[in-house]
């Protein structure tokens, strides 16, 4: 294990967000989903290509939150340009859970963990 700094985690700007569309995704080469957040404020509404098709159904996912990194570079991914990474632990098969916030209070679009 690597150990950080203080500054180094603070350089990783992990903001909560509301997934407010979520399309397929059938050029990319692991099932996925082309993911819509809504962070809100200045950041406003990012998209994402996310490997989470084995636990979760698209309606499913419509209005809640998720976690991402975003200051990330945009990375192309097929036809696609992803613009934030949304977080997640893979399961015993190697299947995202996502990374979510539970349900004791109202998180504002775009508040940063900390």
């Amino acid at each position: 294990m690597t150990v950080i700094t203080w500054s180094d985690f603070d350089k990783v700007e992990l903001r909560i967000g509301t997934i407010v569309n979520v399309e397929e995704f059938p050029e990319a080469s692991r099932p996925a989903y082309k993911v819509s957040v809504d962070f809100g404020g200045d950041l406003g509404i990012k998209k994402s290509s996310a490997q989470i098709t084995y636990h979760y159904a698209k309606e499913d996912l419509m209005n809640t939150q998720v976690i991402c990194v975003v200051n990330f570079p945009k990375k192309q991914i097929g036809p696609f340009m992803s613009e934030v990474l949304i977080t997640g632990f893979a399961d015993a098969d190697g299947h995202i859970v996502l990374a979510r916030p539970d349900d004791k209070g109202d998180v504002p679009n775009g508040a940063r963990l900390i």
